[in-house]
């Protein structure tokens, strides 16, 4: 049988374009056939894929095999690149390991989301890192209610809020504020961005709990759910958006056994001066 795997390019970055085609000669060097389209739904079995851009090519190629097992390799050609699992060096031989089955496959959980409009409509979707709700009116604020359980715990005005899972604690979360959750802490993480109000701290709920904000009818601005930065659903005020864990996961292809630690250390440049253990067991050789 036919062997495939899909290449998703970022195809903004020139580097990105040369190293697809480093990655497809490889590949076909292997004897495995190149697919650089896929749609959900064909029946065309896809290995796996391999991922060359930054992080919000890795959540673009999530996008595009959501609801498959089909395992994403990343290699970062961006900036930070957390969901990425190695740099550009040695292309080759990380398509070989591929090809060989030589890799681990590590599970991220996802949001579901849903947003019921005040006369009935509903929209749906998912998001791999956060779902935002930002401010549609960027010179007013838009007042939210937050709910935990089906249970309302607080109203402010603010510039938004973002749930998050334990992958997107990294990102958009990060930057507003939120604590880091490691990959394997299965919980839901909610950061108000600039709230006017004393009780606006991130807030983590176990992976049974679901949050839920409803724009209130008097709010200044109204509001748009916003999906991993990419894809936006619309709630208008009197509309409640309904945020739980998602029933699917995205499956990530890695190469190497480090710990989120180190990555966490390499991708933030941490200092680590002062460290008296065993640090050649603990980061790794080129870190000792």
């Amino acid at each position: 049988m036919t062997r495939r795997m899909l290449v998703v390019v970022n195809p903004h970055r020139p580097a990105a374009a040369k190293a697809g085609d480093i990655v497809a000669r490889a590949l076909a060097d292997e004897g495995v056939d190149v697919c650089h389209d896929y749609v959900a739904g064909v029946d065309v079995p896809i290995e796996a894929a391999v991922v060359l851009g930054g992080d919000g090519t890795i959540l673009h190629a999530a996008a595009l095999t959501h609801g498959t097992d089909i395992p994403l390799l990343g290699v970062n050609l961006g900036h930070v690149g957390f969901l990425a699992e190695l740099e550009r060096d040695d292309l080759a031989h990380a398509v070989a390991r591929l090809v060989a089955g030589d890799y681990t496959v590590e599970e991220r959980g996802t949001l579901e989301v849903e947003v019921l409009e005040p006369d009935g409509s509903t929209h749906a979707g998912w998001a791999l890192n956060e779902a935002t709700i930002e401010r549609t009116d960027f010179l007013r604020s838009v007042e939210l209610v937050v709910a935990v359980d089906g249970r309302p715990m607080s109203t402010f005005g603010c510039d938004g809020v973002v749930v998050s899972t334990a992958t997107g604690s990294t990102a958009h979360a990060f930057s507003g504020g939120g604590p880091i959750l490691w990959p394997n802490v299965d919980a839901l993480l909610l950061v108000p961005l600039a709230a006017h109000a004393l009780f606006a701290r991130p807030l983590v709920v176990g992976p049974q709990s679901y949050f839920a904000l409803e724009v209130t009818e008097t709010s200044e601005s109204g509001a748009q759910v916003v999906l991993d930065g990419a894809r936006a659903l619309p709630l208008s005020r009197g509309g409640r958006v309904t945020i739980r864990r998602g029933t699917h996961t995205v499956k990530l292809a890695r190469l190497s056994d480090a710990p989120f630690t180190e990555r966490l250390v390499q991708k933030f440049s941490l200092p680590i001066n002062g460290w008296r253990g065993d640090r050649r067991a603990a980061m790794g050789d080129d870190l000792a």
